[in-house]
């Protein structure tokens, strides 16, 4: 059984911004410490797009340069948004047991502790609409709970998703310290404050 984390991506022909890599719309990049540099570039492109929307006033003007313009919303919204979320897997037959849907994004990830140590349930999107509950000692994954001729379910021992979420978010970690040198690199200028954006959008501590 396998958790990780996985961003939403769009094919990107047109992107000039920085260098990315090939994908296909409506696909699932898997986030980790070993993505290429084109990996974290469509990565870093795709979070800041999910914000690339007008600010409110008081986050001042948008700038007119075409960079400045597109990580605008990234650097000054107070919420943000990463499309995606923790697909858990079952690698031994290849079933996926939870796919985030619509709406969900990495940022809510602490939900799954929410399963574990408070509310005992959470849903990850629609379309599928996947769902954990904790029930006793064990968690219910449900691939899609609105599912009209069933869905995949397994229960995992509380303490088995304890891990895996663990192991999930030391990878989003993994992702944002290879994100930090990969904006370096390619944004120099903006490489701090596009780090602490990142770790805002994924609800993680920023990187020392």
């Amino acid at each position: 059984m396998v958790m990780q984390p996985v961003l939403e991506i769009f094919a990107a022909d047109d992107f000039a911004l920085w260098p990315v890599g090939e994908h296909e719309s409506y696909g699932y990049l898997v986030l980790n410490g070993e993505l290429t540099p084109a990996e974290v570039g469509t990565a870093v492109m795709r979070i800041a797009d999910c914000n690339d929307f007008e600010p409110e006033e008081e986050h001042g003007p948008c700038p007119t340069d075409p960079l400045g313009r597109f990580l605008h919303g990234l650097l000054t919204m107070p919420d943000l948004f990463a499309a995606g979320g923790f697909r858990v897997t079952d690698n031994s037959t290849g079933t996926v047991l939870v796919e985030p849907g619509c709406c969900n994004g990495l940022e809510t990830w602490r939900d799954w502790l929410e399963v574990l140590d408070g509310t005992g349930c959470s849903y990850f999107g629609h379309d599928p609409s996947s769902v954990a509950e904790r029930v006793g000692d064990t968690v219910r994954l449900t691939l899609d709970a609105h599912a009209k001729n069933g869905s995949p379910v397994i229960e995992l021992p509380v303490d088995q998703v304890r891990t895996l979420v663990t192991g999930a978010q030391q990878d989003l970690r993994n992702f944002l310290s290879l994100a930090g040198t990969w904006a370096e690199q390619h944004l120099p200028a903006h490489a701090a404050a596009v780090t602490a954006a990142l770790a805002r959008a994924l609800d993680l501590e920023p990187t020392q």
